[in-house]
């Protein structure tokens, strides 16, 4: 129990010193390209752990973001949501079904077209949500835009997981 405990806390802490950096220094840190968006990157991934252990991470995804209307998230359950405040909704959503667990960016590539970027992989992991252990493993696309204030995100999207859309649909019976 202290163990996890300290995992949470450390993970929080971490996720707290990349968004410190990230709106502190964006746009210093920035050099133009692939640096710039993995820190974004590493602070979204380290706010959906935060989401894992429990937390709620609205406050901690929205700085990253976009603030505008187009934004959107296709998220593993399925469905699309479109604007800041809904999608980071949604994130919060999790938090309060989950338990535990860890969630990591495999195989990252970044492709930058001007003031656009791509970035591809496979999200890995585990986590326990209402009681029940599942596994993580999915292809995901997040897409970045340039901004004054460094590189920020419009678009978060993943395949779909079957064993998570069961877990919700029992939920609901």
């Amino acid at each position: 129990m202290f163990e996890e405990k300290k995992k949470v806390a450390m993970r929080g802490a971490a996720s707290a010193l990349a968004l410190g950096v990230l709106v502190a220094g964006s746009a210093q840190a920035d050099d133009g390209g692939a640096a710039g968006v993995s820190m974004v990157s590493s602070a979204f991934y380290a706010a959906l752990n935060d989401m894992l252990a429990g937390t709620p991470v609205s406050n901690e995804i929205a700085p990253l973001w976009l603030d505008a209307d187009g934004v959107t998230a296709q998220h593993p359950i399925g469905g699309r949501d479109i604007g800041l405040n809904t999608l980071a909704g949604a994130f919060d959503g999790v938090a309060s079904l989950a338990e535990g667990g860890e969630i990591a960016l495999q195989d990252q590539a970044i492709a930058i077209f001007g003031d656009t970027a791509v970035e591809t992989g496979v999200e890995t992991g585990q986590a326990t949500l209402a009681g029940k252990e599942i596994a993580l493993e999915y292809r995901v696309t997040n897409v970045y835009t340039r901004t004054e204030d460094g590189w920020r995100m419009v678009h978060h999207h993943t395949d779909l997981s079957a064993p998570i859309i069961d877990l919700l649909a029992s939920l609901h019976q």
